[in-house]
């Protein structure tokens, strides 16, 4: 009977299922899409009922009698607050991308607490980890801190609450290391993170590696083990093979996700983050991470807003019927500018528009800005003394255009490769399953499986790239003066 394996794909504007055999390929998917909800400017919210509902859904839709074991990968940051004894959540979960709490973090710098809060997780003081949120919904919900009948954590957590029929709280350390509340080095909750916060611990999942015994579900007419877990950004690092130093992977999905497997843990002075990239059996890796909040999310404002194209797929054309001169510059900062610049309160722009710009002229700086910010990251990491990796590898909604691939390519002088496989984050999540279920020997056998479908070389001359970058710094300088 031949082995297969599930990945629960939870995502920050679906959920996904996805079956893969044992070669990770995509054997069956099943996606359903869900509310966003906006309750007031900067703040995103979702309905966690409607998160576990559509996840259950889409599993049941692509579940077998082969399938051996689950992974579950998701949204990171986003949180939710639930009873234990009716499984409800008790508020809306707030999502990553919300803003509500940037005043906050403003005042926590102001006292001169961030090197402590980056020392101890990797991350800066921002509104996008989840410890705020968690303060915000603790002093939101009446006696929320004294009710011991209250659970609190991350998607995955709340996923697996109730996949095990509330018998598991547990997260894993990629999910707990986006917290803020989490000592990435001492690998524990910190209690000085959670007195500053004032977040009971018991309130918090237990923390296992990537690859652990998450415990089994009987929602599918027998019980499955669910063997691996993993936040969406560092399974995609593990879906695209990189478990070697200086391998870089770039997910183009709402945001734009780029992690550098650095092994050891690297402090960064250059304002990128230093995260848990995977711990499997004996092998623990950490990454330094890039994070830009708008990506596919502009191409969507570009459908539904501005009803510019009908479908995503319609940008790759439009970018290439425009005028290569065609003057605008996009600063895509909805819901604020992330690494390396960190700027929660920066709202989107648009500059040089005149009277002859078209609407593929948009599309085309649209997709331009989220390269250029791509490059923004790997500067931040070369001053931070990586190397230049061999190549780029992409994943993700964006990655299936490839004129914006070839615009990779040449915004930053690096070889881009995309899978042959384009489902690196569920995969990465079946992956772990697979490994914890005895089906791969180890991340090596599964990275022995890794290949690229698509290759671009650089093209652009030097001289041009350079004026397009000198263009960028330019006006971003000036967005970030304001």
């Amino acid at each position: 009977m031949p082995a297969e394996l599930l990945a629960i794909d939870q995502g920050t504007t679906s959920s996904r299922a996805i079956r893969f055999d044992l070669d990770g390929r995509p054997l069956q998917t099943a996606q359903r899409e869900f509310a966003q909800h906006y309750p007031r400017p900067g703040w995103v919210e979702h309905d966690a009922n409607e998160i576990w509902e559509t996840t259950l859904a889409t599993a049941r839709e692509v579940m077998s009698d082969d399938v051996k074991a689950i992974g579950i990968t998701n949204q990171r940051e986003t949180v939710v607050l639930w009873d234990r004894t009716t499984g409800k959540p008790v508020h809306n979960a707030i999502v990553w991308q919300d803003r509500r709490t940037a005043d906050l973090c403003d005042a926590l710098k102001a006292d001169g607490l961030e090197p402590m809060v980056q020392g101890k997780t990797g991350l800066v003081l921002d509104p996008y980890f989840s410890a705020t949120k968690i303060k915000w919904l603790l002093d939101a919900v009446p006696n929320a801190r004294e009710n011991r009948d209250l659970a609190i954590g991350t998607i995955d957590s709340f996923l697996l609450w109730h996949l095990t029929g509330g018998k598991v709280h547990a997260t894993d350390w990629t999910n707990a290391g986006r917290t803020m509340l989490y000592d990435i080095h001492a690998r524990a909750w910190d209690a000085e993170l959670l007195s500053l916060f004032d977040i009971p611990e018991w309130l918090l999942p237990k923390v296992r590696d990537n690859v652990a015994e998450f415990g089994d579900t009987d929602l599918f007419g027998r019980s499955i083990p669910i063997l691996g877990m993993v936040g969406d950004q560092q399974a995609a690092l593990v879906g695209q093979a990189c478990f070697e130093r200086g391998m870089v992977k770039s997910t183009y999905g709402t945001g734009c996700f780029m992690l550098m497997n650095t092994g050891d843990p690297v402090a960064s002075q250059a304002r990128l983050l230093t995260t848990p990239a995977y711990a499997i059996g004996d092998q623990r890796a950490y990454a330094l991470e890039g994070s830009i909040f708008v990506a596919g999310s502009a191409i969507k404002w570009l459908r539904d807003k501005l009803k510019l194209i009908d479908d995503a797929a319609e940008t790759e054309a439009l970018a290439k019927s425009a005028r290569a001169d065609h003057g605008i510059t996009v600063i895509p900062a909805f819901v604020g500018l992330g690494a390396p610049h960190w700027r929660a309160n920066l709202r989107g722009s648009i500059h040089g528009l005149t009277l002859d710009t078209t609407d593929a002229d948009l599309v085309r700086a649209t997709l331009e800005s989220i390269a250029f910010q791509t490059r923004d990251l790997t500067d931040a990491m070369k001053a931070d003394g990586a190397t230049k990796p061999s190549a780029l590898r992409i994943d993700g909604g964006m990655s299936q255009n490839g004129w914006f691939a070839q615009l990779l390519a040449d915004v930053l002088d690096t070889p881009v490769e995309r899978p042959a496989s384009h489902e690196t984050t569920a995969l990465g999540a079946a992956a772990l399953a697979g490994i914890g279920a005895g089906l791969y020997s180890d991340a090596a056998d599964f990275g022995r499986r890794w290949q690229a479908g698509a290759r671009w070389e650089p093209q652009l001359p030097a001289q041009d790239r350079d004026t397009m970058l000198d263009n960028w710094k330019a006006v971003l300088e000036r967005a970030l003066a304001q």
